[in-house]
């Protein structure tokens, strides 16, 4: 009982070898520079500029250079030790031998910077200066090569372009990062500042050979560094973490070479995205038009759309170059499989990323022109070297969701007709393969029922661009409807310091008592679950229903915590970009590259091993719940936290997100999976309703949850603030229990979000165990008493947060 040792008495016991520390440790940040440089995106590279030849004279221009950006804010932040930005890895370039900076323009930039953040500015929202035309003349003698850094921040919390106004789901802090952002970005931060623009052209104007690197956690312009030929190169360097400077340093050097694919569409501008529209036509809701045509769904199959698209999903240049040939593709049990030899046709080492991508055939059930099957990163090959990798996945992933009964209502199908495979390194850069797979009649892969319906989308867009009418009942209310007896007063739920919140409301129900089994005999056999519970009064039950006061370095909040029966006070803590632990708490943890960055990796091992890692970091700070991966889709690049999310694509976020949990939960920490569902915008979290059709719920939104539940079967899943279809999250028995329990097999504990704006009682009843940061036991209990909820139901979830904690023994 070692572990749950560590919950109820806090001992900080090292965890390295030799009585080290592994939280912050050297092994741990060498891992996080090494997923950096496998997961930046080389964009550009004409002439072959990049990787810089050895003794090159640059000029490093750019707040950017300086003012980098590891994470973006809220739950994704890191308190670490250090970060090292871009000139700080050209420098230990410098001290190698490699390159030679002009220090004096690096300077300039310093001292700028310095003094924003003496102002109060946050890295990443500090404005660029204006160049003195002295230095720029000097900077041109010294060299013919400059490299332009700009950087992004964004956070949870609130969106870009978002308004100034504040609103119920914004923090003071929250508010000032918003009106500081439309301040520095008056067209938004998708574009370049007026400023910035000022730069790239004066630089543009006075050297040969600019390079570009763009360290953001999110989508931004890049028409300008397309179109513009004296940007030579480009390096999409994302926020990678405490050492990404160093990273991109390796990269742009040549000691790396590049192996990232993009894991989202790239456009060539922020209209040119469907989900722009509507995104912030109101705080109340937000129609998913575009429907299952987001990303590259919507850019390679609407007419009219492949134009407007500066760098496709999947891709990415390397410093070498591959070849494969396709062995064997076959289409045999329920299976497509394609073996393939990869081959390193260059002269440098490095990793290719193969990708699979079915065409399935248009018939009633309108669908996107290709969809990712499967990826598959090689190992490092060197010059000449090959190897074979084997795609494949299950022929009834090729299968949509009928949610209006064209074919069969509320089923998967398989329309009839011929299934063609393209393979390649990017969606565009594919070769159609000979294998055909053939259904002769639609085909039922799953029955269900009708779940989570939509009940004010008024239209939704088809594969050729139109658009399909939806019935809509006006006589449905879509206000989100009061329980039987008033729900607590708002001033309950806001403008309340969590901690003085939680003090207040927090109490045991019922006398100490005399009882013969503790939890621990459970977790060793000498008792069951069933024997433990029934010496549980109901309103010891209900206690264990809600978030417990933090203990240790945890900020949080925990669950469990009744000493009475041996139940430990498990804490939980922020991800996913590392532990994030308060600054005044004195730990140093790492800051792993962003979730965005490690997507684009595709190597699923790399995030497993970063996953044990993060976990044991967990481990040695007494955290058992680690809130992390979160999974939201990358719907629009306006969603302020995209860089806490993977994908625009369903695959690679569940992928991804499995590979996490797998290397969290195998340190037998808790992996909790977020935010469970359509969590794509911040602005209005906790009230805005995602109004979505069941198809594009099911096919996209849901799909990495699904995938995740299935491979790697997390001990945690987050429910989301937001409404879904005009049922909450928290409070929606058809997505927590009929969908993610009795379709998906799930059987691990639902957590809230923190202070939803759910009743306790009603999301207890719809299957979300525990209402964090803490619970309101006084209101279950006179749910139950007035007849809203029965003990069974109360059991049911308290018996799931008792099985997650015994996982942790």
């Amino acid at each position: 009982m070692k572990r749950w040792q560590r919950f109820l008495y806090q001992p900080v016991l090292p965890l390295g070898k030799d009585g080290r520390l592994v939280t912050g440790s050297e092994e741990h940040i060498r891992l996080s520079r090494m997923a950096a440089t496998e997961s930046m995106v080389l964009l550009k590279n004409d002439k072959n500029c990049l990787p810089l030849s050895e003794g090159s004279c640059v000029a490093l221009f750019g707040k950017g250079t300086i003012d980098y950006v590891k994470g973006g804010g809220g739950s994704g932040d890191v308190t670490v030790a250090y970060t090292r930005n871009f000139y700080e890895g050209m420098k230990e370039k410098e001290k190698e031998g490699k390159v030679k900076i002009f220090h004096e323009l690096c300077r300039f930039y310093e001292e700028d910077v310095e003094n924003q953040y003496k102002k109060g500015y946050v890295p990443g929202m500090t404005k660029e200066p204006e160049l003195p035309q002295d230095l720029l003349n000097k900077a041109r003698e010294f060299s013919n090569t400059a490299i332009i850094t700009l950087c992004r921040f964004s956070g949870e919390g609130w969106d870009r372009q978002v308004s100034k106004k504040k609103n119920a789901a914004m923090s003071d802090c929250e508010v000032e990062q918003a009106k500081r952002q439309a301040e520095l970005y008056p067209e938004g931060d998708f574009y370049l500042s007026p400023e910035e623009k000022l730069l790239v052209q004066s630089v543009c104007e006075h050297f040969e050979q600019v390079i570009v690197v763009l360290n953001t956690g999110g989508i931004m312009d890049t028409t300008w560094l397309k179109r513009e030929e004296k940007i030579s190169a480009a390096l999409l360097a994302w926020q990678g973490g405490m050492e990404g400077g160093l990273a991109a340093a390796d990269l742009i050097c040549g000691d790396e070479n590049p192996s990232a694919k993009l894991a989202d569409t790239f456009a060539a501008s922020l209209e040119d995205y469907p989900s722009t529209d509507g995104f912030h036509e109101s705080d109340e809701y937000v129609e998913y038009r575009e429907d299952i045509y987001m990303g590259y769904r919507y850019f390679e199959t609407i007419p009219g759309a492949k134009e407007k698209v500066n760098y496709e999903f999947g891709f990415g240049l390397s410093y070498t170059t591959f070849e494969w040939e396709v062995i064997e593709s076959k289409a045999k049990e329920e299976m497509i499989q394609v073996k393939v030899l990869v081959t390193n046709t260059g002269k440098r080492p490095g990793k290719e990323v193969l990708q699979l991508y079915y065409s399935a055939p248009q018939g009633k059930l309108f669908k996107a022109a290709k969809e990712l099957g499967a990826f598959v990163k090689t190992r490092k090959l060197e010059a000449g070297e090959s190897q074979q990798i084997t795609l494949s996945f299950p022929i009834v992933h090729m299968a949509s969701y009928d949610d209006t009964g064209l074919l069969y209502k509320s089923a998967w199908v398989l329309e009839k007709g011929e299934y063609h495979f393209y393979l390649g390194n990017s969606i565009r850069n594919v070769t159609k393969l000979s294998l055909v797979y053939q259904e002769k009649e639609d085909r039922i892969t799953r029955q269900l029922s009708e779940k989570v319906k939509p009940l004010r989308l008024h239209k939704r867009l088809r594969a050729d661009g139109t658009w399909e009418e939806m019935t809509v009942d006006e006589t449905i209310s879509t206000e989100v409807e009061p329980c039987k007896f008033s729900r607590l007063p708002k001033d309950e739920l806001e403008g309340v310091a969590p901690e003085t919140r939680f003090s207040e409301r927090y109490y045991v129900f019922g006398d100490k008592m005399e009882q013969n089994i503790i939890l621990e005999d459970v977790a060793t056999g000498k008792a069951t679950l069933d024997e433990f519970m029934a010496q549980l009064s109901l309103e010891q039950m209900i206690c264990l229903l809600g978030g417990q006061p933090c203990t240790g370095v945890a900020n949080t909040f925990g669950i469990g915590n009744h000493r009475q029966f041996g139940i430990p006070n498990v804490m939980t803590a922020d991800g996913p970009a590392g532990l994030r632990i308060l600054p005044e708490c004195g730990v140093n943890t790492t800051a792993w590259p962003c979730a965005t960055m490690l997507a684009c990796s595709f190597n699923t091992e790399l995030v497993e091993q970063i996953g044990a890692a993060a976990a044991d970091e967990c481990m040695e700070n007494n955290i058992g719940i680690w809130l992390a991966p979160a999974v939201n889709l990358h719907r629009s690049p306006l969603c302020g936290r995209n860089f806490e999310y993977y994908s625009e694509d369903p695959l690679v976020a569940g992928k991804i997100g499995a590979a996490m949990v797998k290397g969290v939960q195998k340190r037998k920490i808790a992996a909790t999976v977020k935010h469970f569902a359509c969590n794509n915008k911040e602005t209005y979290r906790k009230d805005s309703d995602s109004v979505l059709s069941e198809r594009a719920l099911r096919e996209l939104y849901l799909k990495p949850f699904e995938i995740i539940v299935k491979e790697a079967a997390p001990w945690c899943i987050m429910s989301s603030y937001n409404i879904v279809n005009g049922v909450r999250a928290s409070e929606n028995k058809e997505l927590l229990t009929d969908i993610l329990r009795d379709e998906w097999h799930f059987d691990g504990m639902v957590m809230s979000d923190w202070w939803t704006h759910g009743e306790h009682f009603l999301e207890t009843k719809a299957g979300n165990d525990v209402k964090m940061g803490n619970g309101y036991p006084e209101r279950v209990m006179l749910a139950y008493q007035e007849g809203e909820i029965s003990e069974e139901e109360i059991k049911i979830c308290v018996t799931r947060v008792l099985d997650m904690i015994l996982k942790l023994a």
